[in-house]
């Protein structure tokens, strides 16, 4: 990352003298300008990153300067202000300034806010840069958007895989946009105007998983004839009834099928792309999940970071979810504050791009009432719990209580668990996996 630039606005030669010596032994680069001409003038020559500006000074004070600053730049700017000029700084952060530090200052204080306002720049910069390009994304970019270095390695990956035909495996947590990424597989590949059947394996009954996916007399039409000459989307993987798994495998490798309640072979040419987390590996382990079906599933694969991970992409997300929806309600797009910002880059984000893309909508929402602030709407997303919607929802949200204080009170012991609760170890794990459940985080409460 290239050297910050700190541009100083000071009529006093001590204490402009006294800030490059800071700055620069802070390692910034310092531009000086001795009057608020001069440093609207270097806002043009030198492109600074912040501006530090006196309060006082004559023919333009801090205060006027700052106003013209923001109209030509959006360079942050902090005031340096003497005690008596505390009320005037505060109408200058009502006006868009940045912060401003009281004299005398402590320099490691000074320093600390140097570094948020270049940081707060820097991020800036790069999703207005980053937004500029929206416009000229491929179709791949625009469903995956993002800059950081992992988006850009899946992106690469999609691209390398969909001229293939050998299965995919993707992983990652809840809401990393697993089906989008599948998706494009299929879209980029040789036959995008084949079917693409997508099969979430957690919300089919167990007991009418079989008859789903291969039909039956009475509906020959199952998903996977739905899907022949396409792609066969398997979520949630690992909710898949163990007892389906061999006639899954079978389908896969030989291509072939039969109905419920028939004898006819079918056949099906198609390929399989399948996503589940990183705990299918451990359901293997466990015996949950069969290890010869995972290998055939598995011949590529595919891992999408956690948003927590990805940096300065949950700016541009946020960005591009804001102005989506904006349009879409007819709202005014909501402005980013730097308290906003902050909120957006401290937050660890559990539920990645989906619940990015929900607080999002709140947030474009709450202009209905004239405003609204991210750190609100986080909150609002992180308190809100609302009651299940269907009868299969109401019993998984009972199984997750139940598991959970179990292995509290437990201490974490399966086998006891599994004892206490009636059930088997396999079941257990099963619905683990299934609900999503963290162990360790659990044990942590």
């Amino acid at each position: 990352m290239t050297t910050a630039t700190i541009l100083v606005v000071d009529d006093d030669r001590e204490m402009r003298v006294s800030l490059v010596h800071l700055l620069e032994s802070a390692g910034y680069n310092a531009v000086i300008a001795k009057n608020a001409q001069a440093g609207l003038e270097a806002i043009h020559t030198s492109a600074p990153d912040v501006i530090l500006s006196d309060v006082r000074m004559p023919e333009m004070d801090g205060l006027e300067f700052q106003r013209k600053a923001r109209e030509i730049s959006n360079v942050p700017v902090i005031l340096i202000s003497a005690h008596g000029d505390i009320p005037m700084a505060v109408g200058a952060l009502q006006d868009g300034a940045y912060s401003f530090v009281e004299k005398p200052f402590e320099p490691r204080r000074l320093l600390g806010i140097l570094k948020n306002a270049v940081r707060m720049k820097r991020l800036e910069d790069s999703t207005k840069l980053l937004q500029s390009r929206l416009a000229e994304l491929t179709d791949l970019e625009r469903i995956l958007i993002g800059n950081s270095p992992q988006i850009a390695a899946v992106r690469d990956l999609i691209f390398d895989f969909a001229v293939s035909n050998a299965n995919v495996l993707i992983l990652g947590e809840t809401g990393t946009g697993k089906e989008l990424a599948a998706r494009a597989l299929h879209d980029l590949g040789t036959s995008p105007s084949a079917p693409f059947v997508p099969i979430n394996c957690a919300a089919i009954p167990p007991e009418r998983f079989e008859e789903t996916v291969f039909g039956t007399t009475q509906n020959p039409r199952g998903l996977m004839s739905q899907a022949n000459g396409g792609t066969l989307f398997l979520d949630e993987l690992s909710s898949m009834p163990h007892g389906t798994q061999a006639k899954i495998l079978r389908a896969i490798e030989t291509k072939q099928y039969q109905r419920i309640g028939e004898t006819d072979v079918q056949t099906a040419e198609l390929r399989v792309i399948s996503a589940a987390s990183d705990q299918i590996a451990q359901m293997v382990t466990e015996k949950s999940f069969r290890e010869d079906l995972l290998f055939r599933l598995n011949t590529l694969v595919i891992e999408l970071p956690s948003l927590a991970d990805r940096g300065e992409d949950v700016l541009l997300l946020f960005r591009h979810y804001t102005q989506r929806l904006s349009q879409l309600y007819e709202l005014p797009m909501p402005k980013l504050t730097n308290d906003d910002i902050s909120a957006l880059m401290s937050y660890d984000w559990p539920g990645n791009v989906r619940e990015l893309q929900n607080v999002a909508e709140r947030r474009v929402l709450a202009e209905r009432r004239g405003g609204g602030s991210v750190r609100l709407a986080i909150a609002r997303q992180t308190s809100l719990q609302p009651f299940p919607g269907t009868l299969r929802e109401a019993v998984a949200a009972f199984e997750r209580e139940v598991i959970s204080r179990s292995i509290q009170d437990e201490n974490g012991r399966m086998d006891d668990v599994a004892a206490a609760l009636g059930i088997g170890r396999r079941t257990l794990n099963e619905k683990i996996v299934k609900l999503d459940l963290d162990k360790d985080a659990l044990l942590e409460k």
